[in-house]
């Protein structure tokens, strides 16, 4: 029987755990070869392990650097040929009023979440192009569709990543490569569960709880398949109702 995405090689940046790590498992048992790129090298090479080394590889990859970038796309196409997919999924948050974000903090948050994006999409196109095309999926938030308090540089940039997946659709659609952002809401994840504010979030929206991570790993394997051949440049919100609020 065969998989929505067989063939399909796809690179997956903060896939160690988390939302990372339920699309790797998703991606590999719907027939993708997957590359796990993330900072956290012993829970990557587990997973990398776990899913076996003909479908998954483990590659230490910072997303702020460019040279880290280039040699991850290097290591996948030795590994499994040119790269076909993407996931810019790795992200971090920063919470505290805005008088007491340092501008460090700022940066930090900014630098993962936008300028990583910005990179992982730049360092694949060669790769997609010499395939024949690919599917770039930017993974946003509902806080880049409204805005939260004190989470500010989270905020922007995740903003930010909306405009940039409209702006890489135009620019990489006759290189045959899509880019499309997907918004989730709450997700039970590492990054939610110490946040009150994450448990107060969906006590209000229609869907009232927190999704699982293989539920938004679902969207990013609709828009990484073929299935979603003339979708790009959009959102796609996996929120639980909360912004139709």
């Amino acid at each position: 029987m065969s998989g929505r995405v067989d063939g399909k090689v796809v690179l997956v940046t903060g896939g160690a755990r988390g939302l990372g790590a339920a699309t790797a498992r998703t991606l590999v048992a719907e027939g993708a070869k997957v590359v796990i790129g993330d900072v956290l090298a012993p829970e990557g090479r587990a997973l990398a392990a776990e899913l076996g080394a003909a479908d998954a590889l483990f590659v230490e990859l910072d997303v702020t650097g460019e040279a880290a970038w280039r040699a991850a796309v290097a290591r996948t196409e030795e590994a499994y040929g040119p790269v076909t997919g993407l996931v810019n999924n790795a992200g971090l948050v920063h919470r505290c009023p805005v008088e007491d974000l340092t501008e460090a903090d700022y940066r930090r948050v900014v630098d993962v979440n936008q300028v990583g994006v910005f990179l992982g999409m730049k360092t694949v196109l060669p790769s997609m192009r010499a395939a024949g095309g690919g599917s770039i999926v930017n993974v946003s938030s509902v806080g880049g569709m409204i805005a939260f308090p004190y989470i500010l540089g989270y905020t922007a940039s995740k903003w930010a990543v909306r405009g940039m997946t409209k702006a890489a659709a135009q620019e990489f659609a006759p290189h045959g490569v899509r880019v499309n952002s997907v918004h989730p809401g709450v997700v039970a994840t590492g990054m939610t569960a110490d946040s009150d504010r994450s448990h107060a979030l969906v006590e209000h929206q229609p869907i009232r709880r927190a999704a699982r991570p293989a539920e938004i790993a679902g969207m990013v394997l609709y828009l990484l398949s073929d299935e979603a051949s003339y979708a790009t440049g959009s959102e796609f919100v996996v929120d639980g109702g909360y912004s139709s609020q």
